[in-house]
């Protein structure tokens, strides 16, 4: 069981939702409703529509893709595992945003909506000491491993989430603004599955003069969507999809959050352009994913505890040497494990819970400095099948008009990462990528990511400048 794990592991690709460079940003617009629903009233523009966004991330410590840059050829590239005794983890996740629209109503109020496509992959184990020679059960064992109580965890959702936000502001006097927002989404999950492993442990034995390892216990339970099963290889491909996606479940989350802005001081002329959306700071704090999706279990899911008496390495390796899907592991699982049962009815994955601080900083011209934080939540919930986000701590100092921009964001994730990143924004495209080794090495490839969007924006703002000439000049 936890051979197969340890496989999946290995064969993880890496694939988030936050468009890193334009966290905390006045123009961020439809982009920056997902870091916080408050965001979208302060900004400039009337409307803005996010035609196409695609980001990518992704994070481990076990394998190394070699021979692979963002400016190279992948055909060319290859994997190997990190040899070493260490916890072993993979983080995968992928946004896609469709059509994101959002609609000032004016200037304290304004309305979002739009499909996003959205999936997390993340898995970790135990203490494991591996090398690359590693070719059965015993060779795994003589590596120390069966001298430890062996685990691992392995948790997958994928759904499509139509979304509405409602923003407006709270108050609005002469030094500062509280503009608050939140988010209700429905969504359709669209493909779950886990994989939970606890106690495995082995113990040396001797057997006709003959040393093994002999299988003590073990608790092992693995799950899947049901959609899965309606995929048929003697469909049409179009006939399949369409069974795939209409066994799909209904979810929902909901996001909210606040902005609160401390004006600029500066004393303007008429001919200055219009300040309203001017600041000096503005700290955001948003509650984000608090939801869930769910999920029917697929009829190969099962739920398996403890040992056949004298299952050793060989047997093993012997009983399951020609898997060629999950049901012919099934049917091998009698005679090698004590019970087994079949889970029914529904499984549910928690939404990424986490609560986010986001601090900007105005310094000069179009120079800026923002901070974020994000916080965990979903263990809060008690759940054993949840998803985390990889962001911890985030601070992107940028140089940003209306039509360019560029950003170098700084990164120092849950997995005690760092990564310097970039993005430059040319009109209505945005490119980034979170780890500029992804450019410059050809063996980072399995740590960090990139995104990109297509934002549609008018010319004009929500409203124009007033005319200051008769007003009375400040004292």
């Amino acid at each position: 069981m936890l051979h197969a794990l340890w496989l999946l592991l290995v064969h993880i690709n890496g694939y988030s939702q936050n468009y890193y460079a334009l966290q905390g940003s006045n123009y961020a617009g439809s982009l920056g409703v997902g870091n916080n629903p408050a965001s979208i009233l302060n900004t400039p523009y009337k409307w803005d529509v996010t035609i196409l966004g695609v980001q990518k991330k992704n994070a481990t410590n076990s394998i190394i893709i070699h021979n692979w840059s963002l400016f190279s050829n992948p055909a060319k590239s290859q994997y190997s595992i990190k040899d070493g005794d260490f916890r072993r983890f993979a983080y995968d996740d992928i946004n896609v945003n469709l059509l994101n629209t959002r609609i000032a109503l004016n200037r304290n109020k304004a309305i979002a909506f739009g499909l996003n496509l959205r999936s997390y992959t993340e898995a970790s184990t135990s203490k494991l000491n591996y090398i690359d020679t590693v070719t059965s059960t015993r060779d795994f064992f003589d590596l120390g491993n069966y001298n430890r109580k062996l685990f691992g965890d392995f948790t997958h959702s994928a759904w499509m989430e139509f979304y509405v936000t409602w923003a407006q502001t709270i108050w609005d006097n002469a030094d500062t603004r509280l503009n608050a927002g939140v988010t209700a989404k429905i969504s359709r999950g669209i493909s779950g599955g886990y994989i939970n492993i606890l106690n495995g442990s082995a113990t040396p034995t001797v057997h006709n003069n003959i040393s093994d390892y002999t299988l003590q216990d073990v608790f092992a339970e693995y799950g899947y969507s049901s959609n899965y099963d309606n995929w048929k290889k003697g469909k049409s491909t179009s006939q399949n999809m369409r069974d795939f996606l209409s066994h799909a479940q209904t979810g929902f989350s909901f996001d909210l959050g606040i902005e609160y802005l401390v004006k600029s001081q500066q004393i303007t002329t008429v001919w200055d352009d219009d300040t309203y959306y001017d600041y000096d700071w503005k700290i955001g704090l948003s509650l984000l994913d608090i939801g869930f999706n769910q999920f029917n279990y697929g009829i190969q899911s099962r739920k398996v505890s403890g040992f056949q008496p004298n299952v050793t390495d060989t047997v093993v390796d012997i009983r399951f040497a020609d898997i060629h899907k999950l049901q012919d592991f099934n049917d091998d699982l009698p005679g090698i494990v004590k019970n087994i049962q079949q889970p029914r009815g529904m499984f549910h994955v928690i939404n990424p819970a986490r609560l986010v601080l986001n601090v900007d900083r105005f310094i000069m011209g179009a120079w800026y400095i923002n901070g974020n934080a994000s916080l965990n939540l979903s263990s809060l919930t008690g759940s054993q099948w949840r998803l985390t986000e990889l962001n911890m701590l985030t601070v992107t100092p940028r140089w940003e008009t209306r039509q360019m921009g560029f950003f170098l964001p700084i990164q120092f994730n849950t997995k005690e990462q760092l990564w310097v990143g970039g993005a430059v924004k040319f009109g209505p495209l945005l490119l980034g990528i979170h780890n500029w080794a992804n450019v410059f090495s050809k063996n980072k490839m399995q740590n960090g990511g990139a995104y990109l969007a297509l934002v549609l924006r008018p010319n004009s703002n929500t409203a124009k400048r007033l005319d200051k000439r008769l007003d009375c000049p400040p004292r």
